[in-house]
């Protein structure tokens, strides 16, 4: 993950949190949870720990320090040996004297707990004198040393006596059941995500125009009524897409009876020379119309029956380019050996055949390439001609807007309606050829 230098601090945070709903609802849960246990273990090692631990280490202290004061009131080395053993049996420390002998250094090492520093503390409070510890060396005992003005005194304490079992209980419960409750918590979030997911994956798969079947309500019950939405909303975008298409060939294959006569009257004139030029003109509109409503008619077909397939890409502009070609157009051609993806095949060449006779029609060279760009595939329409001004663009995909030299003017229309159906954009740029370029990006 990178970090980008002088953004917000909000920003620079939202870098580090997960993007997915199954992280962020696991996170949200994670914190407080987290949370409670921290301010629950502290107030657990602040105040009941540290209590217990602090009355345990006084009274070792105030034991060895009971014995040491009975030893300096014994007057004979037989006195002292008598409290020595007293203090075995009464307070089970193995407490042992060596006459003479002095103390070196004044370190402990430090163990987990607070019962070390409560010791030494202890320690420090019965004894103006040196002393040392050592909690690592008998996993039983902790090993203390006093220097007294006699000698130094062993005492081998317990550690039963000063450490705290409870603690590691204690820490092991709040770990222990802070995991429970995270792993339930992701077993019950991962199955009202993957509701949402296959939600949206069927929403993605239906805007590419794929078949999707109606989703099966399940999860919370805002997920189900989201998925019951989305079916109703499918349902009536299709049966709204259905009622188009019919009325649409209606309506081409009505405006077919009256172009029919219309090329029978035409046909029955005289063709004098003053009638032929305009029977010629009139003629090219009669056939123009009639071009305009087999695309109209054979795109709503299309759209109506085709399912999306693995179709390999380069073989659809390989038969587009061929086809320009025989048109007498100028092309070059310029794709990759394989590039399958799922798509409508007829209407992803009809999208390419109207691009590239519209790049025909203006300019004298045609350029058309494809290519994968991460899970993309860039189809490219470059010409020489004279192009469309920046603030024209956009406009040309409405209807009837492009409608020049020979075109009906619903080529880019229709094109740009396809594309999208398949989840993709189309655009117009500059082009490298000096003319216009139309980009095409189609989903993987």
């Amino acid at each position: 993950m990178r970090m980008h230098i002088g953004l917000p601090f909000e920003a620079r945070i939202k870098q580090f949190l997960p993007t997915s709903l199954l992280g962020r609802t696991l996170l949200i849960m994670l914190v407080p949870l987290v949370l409670v246990q921290a301010i629950a273990l502290q107030m657990f090692y602040g105040s009941h720990l540290g209590i217990v631990s602090r009355r345990l280490s006084s009274a070792i202290a105030g034991e060895i320090a009971y014995t040491v004061e009975l030893m300096q009131q014994a007057p004979t080395a037989q006195g002292r040996d008598w409290v020595l053993d007293m203090a075995r049996r009464q307070f089970t420390l193995d407490i042992k004297m060596e006459p003479g002998a002095v103390l070196e250094g004044r370190k402990w090492k430090n163990v987990l707990g607070p019962m070390d520093d409560d010791l030494a503390a202890a320690l420090t409070e019965k004894f103006n004198a040196p002393f040392t510890m050592d909690w690592t060396s008998d996993p039983q005992s902790v090993l203390i040393r006093l220097q007294l003005p006699e000698g130094v005194l062993d005492v081998s304490a317990p550690r039963k006596r000063l450490a705290i079992g409870t603690l590691f209980l204690f820490v092991g419960w709040l770990v222990g059941s802070a995991l429970l409750l995270f792993v339930i918590a992701a077993l019950f979030m991962r199955n009202q995500v993957r509701a949402i997911r296959r939600l949206a994956r069927s929403a993605e798969a239906f805007g590419m125009g794929r078949e999707v079947p109606p989703i099966r309500p399940e999860g919370a019950a805002e997920v189900r009524q989201a998925a019951a939405a989305f079916n109703k909303m499918q349902e009536r975008i299709r049966r709204f897409l259905a009622q188009r298409t019919e009325m649409l060939a209606g309506v081409s294959h009505d405006l077919r009876t009256p172009l029919t006569r219309l090329r029978l009257a035409l046909a029955m004139l005289p063709p004098t020379e003053d009638l032929r030029q305009d029977i010629a003109e009139m003629a090219a509109d009669v056939d123009e119309m009639e071009r305009m409503i087999g695309g109209y008619l054979a795109f709503a077909r299309g759209e109506k029956t085709e399912q999306a397939m693995p179709v390999n890409l380069c073989c659809i502009l390989e038969e587009v380019a061929a086809g320009a070609r025989r048109a007498g157009a100028e092309l070059d051609l310029d794709v990759p050996p394989d590039l399958t993806l799922k798509l409508r095949a007829d209407a992803v060449r009809r999208a390419v055949t109207n691009l590239v006779d519209n790049a025909r029609r203006h300019a004298h060279r045609v350029a058309l390439s494809a290519s994968a760009q991460g899970r993309s595939v860039l189809v490219t329409v470059d010409d020489d001609g004279p192009g469309i001004p920046a603030d024209r663009r956009e406009s040309v995909f409405r209807p009837f807007e492009s409608g020049a030299a020979g075109g009906t003017g619903l080529g880019l229309t229709i094109a740009r309606d396809i594309v999208r159906a398949h989840g993709g954009e189309i655009v117009l740029e500059d082009s490298p050829l000096g003319g216009l370029r139309a980009r095409i990006r189609l989903p993987v």
